[in-house]
């Protein structure tokens, strides 16, 4: 895959959170995540990294540590709402590829962001790209918090679901897994410019109420998703106070 060029990483970082409050100005590593999510984001191939912010106190955070950001509306009801706000205030160019990394993702590897780039910048065919890797344990196929995907031969996602997809007929009895191994979807996106500030405007699909995934509105629309094959997990994102205190250790061993 050719090398991506150009874009625009931007980071949407909310700061309420029913489970972790303040959760993008928690501390790790004496940094907050926020900004150590951005720092992570600049190693990137992306010519600027931009958290777009919903609270004054996360932009003070990321100018006291040199981190670019903007102010959005704090009444988004989802991070693409506040990614096309942003977009439209930086003027980005129709075409020019826009990376949304999530603000609760402080372990993103740099190459993955660049992949996801890569694959929409190769992809004149589609709207927006992501990521998946194979999924390893049989538990995981079957929980519904693990997001799975199903791709057509050019690597285009043809459905995303909390299911354990695709339904293996004759194997759903046993313990093993179907193979070729099902799909974990990554929850990084990359868009068109045009396409983002577009995306917001759109119904929303009937499938994407009923599974809770805004990237099926995408597809209802008739959009084409790239997907980008990663071989390994991304390292674990921030949701809860377990989850931070993992991260925290990893971090510090580190």
């Amino acid at each position: 895959m050719s090398v991506a060029q150009g874009f625009t990483v931007l980071i949407p970082a909310r700061l309420a959170s029913s489970r972790l409050p303040d959760k993008p100005l928690a501390d790790i590593g004496g940094l907050p995540m926020v900004v150590r999510v951005a720092r992570r984001a600049a190693l990137s191939g992306a010519t600027r990294c931009v958290v777009a912010a919903d609270d004054s106190r996360i932009l003070a955070a990321c100018a006291q540590h040199g981190v670019a950001a903007l102010a959005t509306r704090a009444d988004h009801p989802s991070g693409s709402d506040r990614l096309a706000e942003a977009c439209a205030a930086l003027g980005l160019a129709d075409d020019e590829v826009v990376v949304n990394v999530q603000g609760d993702e402080p372990l993103i590897e740099p190459a993955l962001i660049d992949a996801v780039a890569a694959e929409l910048q190769a992809r004149t065919d589609c709207a927006m790209s992501t990521a998946a890797h194979a999924i390893e344990r049989r538990a995981d196929w079957l929980d519904p918090n693990v997001v799975k995907v199903v791709t057509d031969a050019r690597g285009t996602a043809q459905y995303f679901s909390r299911a354990p997809i695709p339904w293996w007929r004759d194997g759903m009895a046993g313990d093993d897994l179907p193979s070729p191994a099902p799909l974990r979807h990554v929850g990084i996106y990359a868009y068109r410019a045009a396409f983002l500030r577009r995306f917001p405007t759109l119904p929303a699909a009937p499938t994407e109420r009923l599974e809770s995934l805004e990237q099926l509105r995408a597809l209802w629309h008739g959009e084409r998703i790239a997907v980008h094959l990663t071989a390994h997990a991304p390292g674990p994102g921030v949701d809860t106070p377990q989850d931070l205190a993992r991260v925290r250790a990893l971090i510090g061993a580190a």
